[in-house]
């Protein structure tokens, strides 16, 4: 069950129903209404009154419900695991009113205000409320891997990006999320591997946000691409607090490239929330903070020279910060690097000192080709 709205065209007010789907996941699905509330302007409607679905959603430049929520309404129009080209419906909810006194609503799933003339006037036969970006594609993963930080295991969480120099072409592509997890102690690894996107949950004694209800935080690669690259290019990070609905801000695309004092708040639309300095908001800087336990970083002492190994493909990255590290040793930073033979990865490792054509690689201008080769 979840909350819809429409525009009744006689009377030209905003109806609340509440609304479930039929034929869900078929790519068929039909939002069938069932009993309506009332109107918008006659009730009290939560925000937070939509019932969450296990799906984590995001677009280019953006992450939907400012990393941390999703919504059934979106949940049934899914019609496989994952994806990048899903059609959303919109999640309005009231937000206020214009500064000529108008009603204002505000659309969580493609982060855009409704409620101008245009709006009014683009609204389908049916009177139903979508705003101007209800066609965006989005990206989509249902049931992502939930990682729980427990003390017998060492997590590592990564922005995978492409590589930066290659033997071959290098094929541009959007950034993954990829994660390894060992229990301490051992060398073996229990997963290491990358992901669409995840969800990282916690104690909810932990406080780790304002508003106590958010255990969970969505990881996707628009976020963590922001996070590294701000790290990397020295950034000022921190996480600024929508003072309305107590929900984290997220800074992507444009607005994550400087630091900055005022933000919009992608869950209620709240546009006036400011930090007391510059800074790049991000929900993932509070869990690096409370779940890394190093953020130091060496650069190995060990060397390639890859003229030895002339004729034999490989693949070298920047290797980034993580966006999250439980282990309590340094990081390596350096240049990471695969060779292959025969199909079968002869080097696997991170090197303070590579050598090709005779010069020494640049750590920085790897990580430059890296974010060119970034499809974002």
């Amino acid at each position: 069950m979840f909350y819809s709205r429409k525009i009744n065209q006689e009377t030209r007010k905003v109806e609340v129903w509440e609304c479930e789907w039929s034929n869900k996941g078929t790519g068929m699905a039909r939002k069938d209404y069932l009993r309506k509330v009332g109107d918008e302007e006659d009730i009290e409607f939560s925000h937070d009154d939509y019932s969450a679905a296990d799906a984590v959603c995001w677009a280019p430049g953006r992450t939907i419900g400012n990393i941390a929520v999703s919504s059934e309404e979106a949940f049934g129009n899914f019609e496989g695991t994952s994806g990048n080209d899903a059609i959303l419906p919109c999640q309005i909810i009231p937000a206020g009113k214009f500064r000529n006194g108008a009603s204002r609503w505000y659309c969580k799933t493609h982060q855009i205000h409704w409620g101008i003339k245009a709006d009014y006037a683009a609204a389908s036969e049916s009177g139903e409320v979508n705003c101007s970006n209800h066609l965006t594609k989005m990206s989509y993963v249902i049931n992502p891997l939930e990682i729980e930080f427990k003390d017998f295991e060492e997590i590592g969480i990564w922005c995978s990006l492409p590589p930066g120099l290659s033997s071959e072409s290098i094929e541009q592509r959007a950034p993954k999320i990829h994660v390894h997890k060992r229990f301490s102690g051992k060398e073996r690894k229990v997963l290491d591997r990358d992901f669409d996107a995840i969800v990282c949950s916690y104690n909810q004694d932990l406080g780790l946000f304002e508003n106590p209800e958010i255990t969970k935080i969505q990881v996707t690669p628009p976020a963590a691409f922001e996070f590294v690259r701000s790290l990397e290019e020295g950034r000022e990070m921190s996480c600024v607090t929508c003072k309305k609905c107590g929900y984290p801000h997220l800074d992507l695309g444009d607005f994550a490239n400087k630091p900055h004092t005022k933000h919009f708040c992608g869950n209620c639309g709240n546009d006036s929330i400011w930090s007391s300095k510059p800074i790049v908001s991000t929900p993932l800087k509070p869990l690096n903070d409370q779940f890394s336990n190093s953020n130091t970083y060496i650069a190995p002492e060990r060397s390639l020279n890859l003229d030895e190994y002339a004729g034999i493909r490989f693949e070298l990255w920047a290797s980034t910060p993580a966006v999250l590290w439980t282990a309590g040793r340094p990081q390596e930073k350096g240049i990471h690097v695969h060779v292959y033979e025969n199909g079968r990865r002869l080097i696997d490792d991170t090197f303070g000192t590579v050598i090709f054509q005779g010069s020494k690689l640049q750590r920085e201008e790897i990580w430059e080709n890296m974010v060119q080769n970034t499809l974002y």
